[in-house]
Order: C-alpha cells, then structure tokens, then sequence
C-alpha cells in the first residue's frame, strides 16, 4: 500500500513530524462506509545550523473496502400455529445488514430443512411457497400490499422483516412443516432494481489503494449441520409451521316448520299439501379455529316431495330455527349468483347438499329446504 511509503518518509525524519488524516463519509457501528477516502499527509521540521526548515511528504491515499456481514433470524423463533387449508399462513424474519455499505439482499426459501436443525418433526410442505418484504414496517403480512421480493437498498445497521407465505394443505401428514429462508448480499445503488449478488475479491489479489475490495466477513450462523457456511455472503434462518388443533366441536341441529297448509294462515298444520321447512344450523364452537369444506347432506323423507328452488344456505340460525334465510341456491349445483355457498337437489337419490366453504369458531351458519306433504 502507499501508506507504506508514507512510513518510510516519516522514519527518515529528523525532529518534529506531523501528519493530517481526512476521511470523506461517515462512520457506522459496522464501521467506515466502503468507499470512503482516506488521505494522510505527513511534515517533518528541522534545523541546520541554526536554520529550520521542512519537508512535506506526497499524500498516501486509499479508499475503505466493503467488509460484507449480514445476520438472519426468525422472529418469533417459535412455531407459527397454523390451521388446515389456511391460505397465506406466514413465518417472520429479520434480515440486519451489518456490511460497511448500502445492499441490496436476493431471498430464496428452502422447505428441505435438514434434520436437527429445528425442534419436531417436518412432515409436509406449504403449498404455493413466496417470500414477501414488509413494506409498511407493520410486522404483519398484508396481502396485496407487501408485494416487494427482495430487501431493496438497506442500509449499513439496517434491518428488514421477511415473510415467507404458503397455503396449508387440507390434508396433511403429521402437523408441523418447516423453512429455511435465504439472505444472500447484492450490491445496491439503484433503488427498486435487485443489483448482482457480490463476489468476493480474491484473497490473493493484492489490495488496491483506489478500488474497493469486497471481502465476505459473515459466520456460519446454521452450524455444520446447516445449509451455510462462514464467509459465504448469505446468511440462512429457519421457522416453522405447526397445525395445532386438527379437530373442532361442530354440531348440526335440525328442525321442522310447517310454513303453510293451504287451509289456514294462522298455526298451519302437517296437512297433505302443506309446505314444511327443515332448517339446519351448524355451529363451530371451537374459538379461534375455523372449519372448512363443511359438506351437509339430506335425503328428504317419505311421503314428501322437493320444493323446487327452495334451498337457501348462510342465513342465520340458532337451535336448528332458521332466524333469516340465506343466499338462494341453484337446484342442478351451478354457482349461484351471490354467496360463497353452494347447493343442489339429487332427484335420483333425493337428496339435498349445501356447502358451507369455512365456518369460524364460534359462529353458526343456516341451511334450509322445502318439502311438501304427499
């Protein structure tokens, strides 16, 4: 380096040396900012016979080379709890830049998590698997918002929080799944562009005063029996997701109304003709885990015939008494024209299905049909 011969002009000096540094950016705990200039000038002073005089060196000058570090994390480091057939179910992590400059961070996710790295057993994997920035600092995923997949510009001490999203299957084997995400260092400089992922300077390539090295300083933050390694430029963290409750208390109350018997409006009776309403309430009372694709199925009895159009499911209803109808439902199972739910009329098995796709805990949902006295 030329700070060498900037030594040697020193150690030649007679009397008093002095030497005046500068720097051009400013300093972070992850210390001086690639690219930063430093420039040192030294002056010795010294007299003959009686004479002073002095001498100036020629200016040493370098620039601060890019010490690449970076740290990953879950957080929570705990299992995320989950449910079957949930869609966009997220793990959270945090990416720090601890690189003496602005990077740019690739993300990749891996649902081969090795054997020890986690507590439990990985027995399934997510569906449709994507990585997501925070863009709004909030910490909580929110779909069509956080869309960014690659941390953008972060700066030295910086830190960003990563979501990886996947849909839970319906079916699974066992109940936990688990993730590694990956961090891997780019160069920034272009807002809103993923730069190129770094490549280390070699380390036997001498140093350059005037160019700026790229020296991979990150440790191994997964152990031998993880997918990193120290002084790679990436770093890995790993999270999990668990099924919690697989069961949920769902009940079905049924009941029988006689809307009409074509004789009398006031307390109709069971009268061949009369129109009668069998109304079914399903309740989830399972607090805070829903259930989904509830199926309900009625074969409708003897001595009655199938009103037509009269199926109607998501109406409220308590104790199996239909309180308000739903949405109407289409008798062949085509979608009808509002609502989630679906319906249809079997006229071969006589038989009436109503779909109710999710049923929070806590909540109760309506199904009914008509039938009319033989």
């Amino acid at each position: 380096m030329s700070a060498l011969g900037a030594r040697r002009l020193l150690l030649a000096g007679t009397a008093t040396i002095a030497s005046i540094g500068t720097a051009h950016a400013q300093s972070t705990t992850t210390g001086t900012v690639a690219g930063t200039t430093i420039t040192n000038t030294a002056t010795a002073s010294y007299t003959v016979n009686g004479t002073a005089g002095t001498a100036t060196s020629n200016t040493a000058t370098f620039v601060v080379d890019r010490k690449v570090n970076l740290t990953v994390i879950a957080t929570p480091n705990t299992p995320k709890q989950v449910n079957l057939d949930q869609v966009d179910a997220y793990t959270t992590f945090q990416v720090t830049n601890n690189t003496n400059g602005i990077q740019d961070f690739a993300l990749s996710a891996n649902q081969a998590v090795l054997t020890g790295i986690l507590t439990g057993t990985d027995t399934f994997d997510l569906n449709n698997l994507k990585i997501f920035v925070d863009s709004n600092n909030n910490g909580v995923y929110d779909p069509g918002v956080d869309t960014k997949t690659f941390i953008d510009e972060l700066a030295p001490d910086g830190n960003a929080t990563v979501f990886v999203v996947g849909d839970i299957p319906s079916t699974v084997v066992g109940k936990m799944a688990q993730v590694g995400l990956k961090a891997t260092v780019a160069a920034g400089g272009t807002t809103g562009t993923l730069g190129p992922v770094l490549v280390p300077t070699p380390l036997n390539t001498l140093n350059q005063d005037n160019e700026i090295d790229i020296v991979f300083a990150d440790d191994d933050n997964d152990g031998l029996i993880g997918y990193d390694t120290a002084n790679n430029g990436a770093g890995w963290a790993y999270g999990a997701y668990d099924i919690g409750v697989t069961a949920v208390n769902l009940s079905v109350v049924k009941s029988a109304t006689v809307l009409s018997d074509g004789v009398s409006a006031l307390n109709p009776k069971a009268l061949p003709g009369a129109i009668v309403q069998y109304c079914l309430t399903v309740t989830n009372s399972t607090l805070l885990t829903p259930a989904t694709g509830i199926n309900l199925t009625d074969v409708i009895p003897a001595n009655t015939t199938y009103v037509p159009g009269s199926i109607s499911v998501g109406g409220l209803g308590t104790g199996g008494v239909c309180l308000t109808n739903g949405f109407t439902q289409n008798d062949d199972g085509t979608p009808p024209a509002l609502g989630p739910y679906r319906g249809s009329f079997n006229a071969t098995t006589k038989t009436v299905t109503a779909t109710i796709p999710t049923l929070i805990g806590g909540a109760s949902v309506a199904a009914s049909f008509r039938v009319k006295i033989n």
